[in-house]
């Protein structure tokens, strides 16, 4: 570390009901260690462990909404029924307990597929049937589908609130149902729910936001999780510019998104160099220049090379602290989460904040095959 101070991602943070005691987030990731949906002690205790590490503010893995094929393997967490929501409420008050804050990530994950190949037992569904651009997967939703979604998101936010949870995400990133409306790529109706814009392509997802407003309250804080990447084609854009990325972002901020989260494979990179050069604002800086709203960063965060590396069994080195403090000094945005680098470490807040980055662990692949 060079003598940057890392006190600047410890400042608090606070909007609407929620404070935190830092600017660390857990980044939501997929474990798939619940099984028939319900999320148990062990779940319960892996979250605290982080809570216990001085993560600020954890974000759950992706949990699904009560839609038929709404999630892409076995073992992904229900947020909807007795079961699935008693098991979440020992998750939450085992994070309170350790003095943490915690949202749910709440998704559907349309037509993509798992890496299991695992295949649910009903068809998938999507807004024109499509996987990928020209990929065919599972069935065109309907109106009365898309209906039926939105008031399924509306009460799986209304349900963590009743729980305790102190804020909630909606997944609209990675080419997963929300997102998929977004993408012209794999949105190609010709009604209200389509169109030659982003702008028009998200209406699906300001309905989704509007209906969680209307069932959680003007004072508990929606987050929305949005790339410009999907796992069907990293190189794919949503906005090309600033004009398009606002009026991509601003209706959904208009709605009643209190942040958004920004994914981006690599935080470090500027997202319009070509207009404030190569080290100018990244995703989230430009999300938060252009609405006003509170961002959070993340990519890599803590890896040697970015995450699709991790998967691929790479492991990593704690590298990069130094440029995201000096980016969160200059509050290009608010809050930076953190990854796989909190699987191997759950005390990787801690080291950090105490200066102990001799003991920081780095993310090893094999982390993935247990819930420590």
């Amino acid at each position: 570390m060079s003598s940057h101070d890392a006190s600047v991602l410890f400042r608090p943070f606070r909007i609407k009901s929620l404070e935190l005691k830092n600017r660390i987030v857990m980044a939501p990731m997929t474990r798939t260690f619940a099984p028939e949906g319900v999320p148990g002690q062990a779940n319960a205790a892996y979250y605290r462990r982080r809570a216990e590490g001085e993560v600020g503010l954890i974000l759950s893995e992706g949990t699904v909404i009560d839609r038929p094929a709404s999630r892409n393997e076995p073992g992904i967490p229900f947020f909807h029924g007795d079961a699935a929501l008693a098991g979440w409420k020992q998750v939450i008050d085992a994070v309170h307990d350790a003095g943490g804050r915690m949202g749910p990530q709440i998704w559907h994950t349309g037509s993509t597929r798992g890496l299991s190949g695992w295949e649910p037992a009903v068809p998938v569904e999507s807004p024109s049937g499509l996987v990928a651009p020209g990929t065919p997967r599972g069935e065109t939703m309907t109106d009365e589908a898309i209906a039926d979604t939105v008031a399924a998101f509306a009460r799986a936010a209304a349900d963590a609130k009743r729980l305790g949870f102190d804020t909630i995400e909606l997944h609209g990133a990675h080419g997963y149902l929300i997102d998929q409306f977004f993408w012209s790529g794999t949105n190609e109706r010709a009604d209200r729910y389509g169109g030659a814009t982003i702008r028009e392509r998200s209406r699906l997802a300001g309905e989704i936001v509007a209906a969680v407003r209307a069932a959680v309250g003007a004072d508990f804080p929606i987050i929305l999780r949005l790339s410009q990447w999907k796992q069907q084609d990293f190189t794919a854009r949503l906005a090309e510019t600033p004009d398009r990325m606002a009026d991509w972002l601003q209706p959904l901020v208009d709605a009643g998104v209190d942040v958004l989260h920004c994914s981006q494979r690599r935080f470090w990179i500027p997202e319009f160099p070509e207009i404030d050069g190569e080290n100018g604002l990244n995703f989230a800086g430009w999300a938060k220049k252009l609405t006003g709203a509170a961002t959070i960063s993340v990519g890599s965060v803590g890896l040697s090379g970015d995450f699709t590396a991790a998967f691929g069994g790479e492991g990593s080195t704690n590298v990069g602290i130094e440029r995201l403090i000096e980016r969160m000094e200059r509050d290009e945005f608010d809050l930076i989460a953190v990854g796989r680098a909190l699987i191997s470490d759950a005390d990787w807040a801690a080291k950090i904040k105490n200066g102990e980055h001799a003991s920081l662990k780095g993310f090893d692949a094999a982390a993935l095959a247990e819930l420590v």
